[in-house]
């Protein structure tokens, strides 16, 4: 086991992206927006879109906009 509850789909740079910035969770998605993601290197618009049908299926979203860290 990877130790994570991603789409099985994901492409294995999209999962070492997300594994390498601390994800392993689709809740953690939850505190993050669609373009927190896609900043990081190996994540696409198809895994984006692959963890937002995950994140849907659960009844889970990304964050609306972005989160600003002050």
């Amino acid at each position: 086991s990877v130790g994570n509850d991603f789409p099985t789909t994901l492409s294995r740079p999209a999962q070492r992206a997300l594994a390498g910035a601390g994800y392993s969770r689709l809740e953690q998605f939850t505190q993050l927006s669609e373009a927190d993601i896609l900043q990081l290197h190996g994540m696409g618009p198809k895994a984006l879109e692959q963890i937002r049908c995950a994140l849907a299926a659960k009844g889970l979203s990304f964050a609306e906009g972005k989160k600003n860290k002050e």
